[in-house]
């Protein structure tokens, strides 16, 4: 039987680093050497505290992550991948008993080859490109915002990796954004565009405006900031419920939209847009530490402000 070491959340805020029995690859699946995974700050940070709502395969053990990069090093027939392949992980559930939610934290894993995404050349040729193939996700998620709100945002609120990625795929449609951040830690390094605290900017009469906080307390200030029927694309994960005062919207006729998860095309558009140059991911990964330093990893991801982007690094993985 295969084995794999995968990082397990036995229940929120207790997991290690286990060795687990690996399901046996099928015809038309591919087995992968993980060579980095990321963690999210977003969905991963309310596993981990135990905030995440409930919904179809949630609970403990489970295997977290969805973020992981790696090479192809068995192939099946059916699976259209060829050993040596990089690819990009959105997740796995190849561990018997152990929930894959998302089940990409592992040093090797199992997946149908039609769920990896093959990486061009292009990407993998670009210095630590197949590091940076672990924000796929994240800038798949920026993109797919920017798109549901239908043009470049005027406002983007907060500067964390993802505020800086949409801002990044605003800049790279000629139309960059003001970014909101409070945090003096996370306000510098603007490729393109400008960073402003909130109460510095009078601005009321934004178009569009992409909130990526995650802050369910916002959404009357940022209403409030809107020209008349102008939009907020809710862009982050809100474990709150989200509420607003009416008299504001109505004589704005505002509108409020839900950007969801990515699509597979707003990946594909993200691969060939880094692939070309057109975006950039330089400078989003701020900390490594090896999959053995896991639980240091995860507070750091989660506590440490100046931590944009930390990713698990398998390559010393016994």
């Amino acid at each position: 039987m295969s084995t794999t070491r995968a990082v397990i959340l036995h229940e929120p805020e207790r997991l290690s680093l286990e060795t687990v029995a690996l399901d046996a690859a099928g015809p038309e699946d591919a087995v992968v050497e993980i060579a980095f995974s990321g963690i999210s700050t977003g969905t991963e940070r309310m596993l981990y505290t135990g905030r995440m709502p409930s919904f179809p395969g949630m609970g403990y053990p489970l295997v977290p992550g969805y973020e992981s990069v790696g090479r192809v090093v068995e192939a099946g027939p059916h699976s259209g991948l060829s050993l040596g392949q990089g690819v990009y992980v959105p997740g796995a559930r190849c561990y018997g008993p152990i929930r894959g939610l998302f089940g990409g934290s592992a040093s090797r894993i199992v997946s149908p080859g039609a769920r990896l995404v093959p990486l061009p050349d292009a990407f993998l040729d670009r210095p630590d490109g197949l590091a940076q193939a672990t924000l796929l996700a994240l800038a798949a998620t920026a993109w797919h915002a920017v798109e549901i709100a239908g043009t470049a945002p005027d406002l983007v609120v907060g500067h964390g990796a993802l505020g800086r990625l949409v801002a990044r795929i605003g800049a790279m449609r000629g139309h960059a954004p003001t970014v909101w951040e409070t945090n003096p830690v996370r306000a510098e390094g603007a490729t393109g565009y400008a960073v402003t605290h909130p109460s510095a900017d009078e601005r009321r009469d934004y178009r569009t405006i992409v909130d990526v906080s995650g802050d369910a307390n916002l959404l009357d200030t940022l209403i409030a900031r809107l020209a008349p029927r102008g939009e907020v694309v809710l862009a982050g994960f809100y474990a709150e419920p989200l509420s607003f005062s009416f008299p504001p919207a109505f004589m704005r006729e505002a509108r409020i939209r839900v950007a969801a998860e990515w699509q597979r095309a707003d990946l594909d558009a993200t691969v060939a847009a880094v692939a070309s140059g057109a975006l950039v991911l330089d400078g989003l990964i701020t900390h490594r530490e090896a999959a053995e330093d896991v639980g240091r990893a995860y507070r750091t991801a989660f506590e440490d402000a100046s931590c944009l982007k930390m990713i698990l690094d398998w390559s010393r993985t016994a």
